[in-house]
C-alpha cells in the first residue's frame, strides 16, 4: 500500500514493546499515521522485593537537596509510597528537583510539583553535565528502577555529593509474551518492517524472549532505537540499528520512524 500525506506509515507492521500500561500513547500515534500496530510487551513493571529503602529516604525527605527521578514510573511509584504514608508534597517543597526528559517532568508537574532542571539530552551523562558544578557538599536522592546504569550516582559523588539510589520498581521480563513473539516472527505475513525499542531493558528481554534461534526471524526488520544507550544496548547483542531518534522522546522516534521508511523531514 503506497503511503500519503496524511497517513504516510499505510502498509507498514510496527511491533511496540512497551510495557502494556504505558503502549498506548505510541501506539495511538502510529496508528493515526497509518501503521499497523502489534504489542507485545517486551517488559513488566513490578514491585521492588521492598519497599522500605525508599520509604526510608521518603522520610527522611528534609535530609536531601536534590531529588532525581528517572521515569514516569519512578514518580509514580514514589507518589504511591507518599500517599501510604501520608507525607504532604509540602515535604519536598525545598527540594531542586531533576526529571529525565519531558514525559517524567509531565508526570513529576501534574502532583504539584516544579521540576528545576531537564537536561538537553534524556540520558544519563547529560543530567550528570547539568548538575556536576551543582552538587559538591549537597545530598542527592536518585529514585530509579532495581537494574540501571551507575552513571548518575558514581559521576555526582565523584563531583563532590553523598548520592543515595533507592529502588521503586523493577523491570522483568514478561513471559506470557514469548509464544506471542514467537509466533509472530515465525509468521512471514504478520512479521513486522519495524520494532520499536524505547530502553536497554526493552532490548536485553526482546533478545531473552526470542532466544538464540533468532537470526532467520530478524531479516528485513527496521530495529528502532530512542536513542545511543539503546542502540548501544542493540549492538552489543549484535542487532543492527536501522533507526535512532535524534530526540530521544516518543515524538522523536516517531519522527525518525516516519524519516526512515519514507524520507519525511523531521521539521
Amino acid at each position: 500500500m503506497k503511503p500519503n500525506e496524511k497517513r504516510p506509515l499505510a502498509g507498514t507492521r510496527i511491533l511496540v514493546g512497551r510495557a502494556r500500561h504505558q503502549a498506548g500513547s505510541l501506539s495511538v500515534a502510529l496508528r493515526g499515521l497509518g501503521a499497523s500496530v502489534i504489542e507485545i510487551p517486551f517488559i513488566e513493571i513490578r514491585k521492588p522485593a521492598s519497599f522500605q529503602p525508599l520509604d526510608d529516604a521518603l522520610n527522611n525527605l528534609r535530609t536531601y537537596d536534590w531529588l532525581i527521578l528517572t521515569s514516569v514510573n519512578g514518580v509514580e511509584a514514589m507518589w504511591q509510597r507518599l500517599r501510604r504514608h501520608r507525607i504532604p508534597k509540602t515535604k519536598l517543597k525545598h527540594l531542586q528537583i531533576a526529571a529525565i526528559g519531558p514525559a517524567t517532568k509531565k508526570a513529576i508537574v501534574k502532583h504539584g510539583l516544579k521540576v528545576k532542571m531537564v537536561p538537553e539530552e534524556y540520558v544519563a551523562e547529560s543530567v550528570v553535565k547539568s548538575l556536576r558544578d551543582k552538587v559538591n557538599g549537597k545530598r542527592v536522592l536518585l529514585i530509579r528502577a532495581k537494574v540501571a546504569r551507575d552513571v548518575i550516582p558514581e559521576e555526582l559523588r565523584a563531583a563532590g555529593a553523598a548520592v543515595d539510589v533507592v529502588e521503586a520498581y523493577e523491570t522483568v521480563v514478561p513471559e506470557k509474551s514469548r509464544a506471542r513473539l514467537h509466533a509472530l516472527m515465525k509468521n512471514a505475513a504478520r512479521r513486522p518492517h519495524v520494532v520499536t525499542f524505547t530502553s536497554s531493558s526493552t532490548v536485553r528481554n526482546f533478545a531473552e524472549l526470542l532466544g538464540p534461534a533468532r537470526a532467520a526471524s530478524l531479516k528485513s526488520i527496521q530495529f528502532a532505537s530512542i536513542g545511543p544507550v539503546t542502540s548501544a544496548t542493540l549492538r552489543e547483542l549484535n542487532l543492527p540499528v536501522a533507526i535512532e531518534a535524534r530526540e530521544f522522546t516518543m515524538g522523536g522516534l516517531i519522527r525518525a520512524i516516519l524519516l526512515a521508511r519514507y524520507a519525511v523531514p523531521s521539521a
